[in-house]
């Protein structure tokens, strides 16, 4: 069910149930992060690896000193910065949070979501969330209550409906590393703006054997439909003749009629647009039995990085 009733929603929360909330970034799937149950189905839910890490989602900077510890300083400076925003941070965890949340890790990634209702939502709550993309594992990240509800219709009871994520790109991911600070994923917070605040950071992004962080493995956040990236759209069209092509573009290209569709992510060129329409364009185009979905390279600074970081998981084989 999708509703704008914080109350329905912490009632579920609190009987230990897996809801739905929206945040800046993308909706989550939420619930208790002290309750093991509770955690426990949120992996089933998204037959999600158990060696994937959670994000927990708390209130604010306060409540910080509940769930991490031996807290760096640079991490408080990113914290103060950043938060409520689209920043993770992975810290030493508190012994409260349980090893099922941290995929057995003894850290813990942390951020304060930047989402009103969800901020309400977690005030009111006596524990913080565990809440991981609201998507089965691997695909596309929803930016809407209704792509929740494709993905997952009556198997949680209900769905916070907050609009369309501002952001529409999940939080980026600092850790650290003798308090020197780690890039373990781009996100919606450009790199380029957490190097103003703290310096240089060491980047980390992929790995499939065993993520300190969550979002680190190669293949993810990919339509069910073929995609290919191409330098030059035109040309790449022109190899697959006689096929129902879908076109995801920065910026508006003029095709020819035989293309099925095309998504345009920013008409005046801006990243920004761009991120936020990203996830959106991509579950249209994935819905229109296409045969192939062709996506440019973007600008590789900003948010540009990120985008191209997510077309890239996308089409792992």
């Amino acid at each position: 069910m999708i509703t704008t009733d914080l109350e329905l929603v912490i009632n579920s929360l609190k009987r230990g149930e897996i809801v739905s909330i929206p945040t800046e970034t993308v909706y989550g799937l939420a619930g208790n992060a002290l309750k093991e149950e509770s955690v426990d189905l949120i992996f089933n839910l998204k037959k999600r690896p158990a060696f994937n890490p959670l994000i927990v989602h708390i209130p604010d900077v306060n409540f910080l000193d509940r769930v991490a510890e031996n807290i760096p300083d640079p991490a408080k400076l990113l914290a103060n910065h950043f938060w409520p925003g689209p920043l993770t941070l992975i810290l030493k965890k508190k012994a409260s949070i349980p090893n099922r949340v941290t995929a057995g890790k003894d850290t813990v990634a942390v951020r304060v979501p930047n989402h009103p209702l969800t901020l309400e939502l977690l005030k009111k709550l006596p524990f913080p969330l565990a809440a991981p993309s609201a998507n089965p594992f691997g695909s596309i990240s929803p930016t809407l209550a209704i792509h929740v509800y494709k993905y997952f219709g009556d198997k949680i009871p209900f769905i916070l409906d907050g609009g369309s994520c501002k952001s529409g790109l999940e939080s980026t991911i600092i850790g650290f590393e003798n308090e020197t600070p780690v890039l373990y994923r781009h996100g919606a917070l450009a790199l380029e703006k957490i190097k103003e605040v703290i310096g240089p950071v060491k980047e980390l992004i992929k790995n499939d054997q065993n993520p300190q962080a969550p979002g680190m493995l190669s293949k993810h956040y990919a339509p069910q439909t073929e995609t290919i990236r191409s330098e030059n759209i035109l040309e790449t069209i022109a190899n697959f003749p006689n096929k129902k092509i879908g076109v995801l573009s920065f910026q508006k290209i003029e095709l020819s009629e035989e293309i099925t569709h095309q998504e345009i992510l920013s008409e005046k060129g801006h990243l920004e647009e761009a991120a936020r329409n990203l996830y959106a364009a991509l579950h249209r185009l994935d819905q229109l039995q296409l045969e192939l979905i062709v996506v440019p390279y973007f600008p590789n600074h900003g948010l540009g990085k990120t985008i191209n970081d997510r077309l890239q998981r996308a089409i792992q084989k």
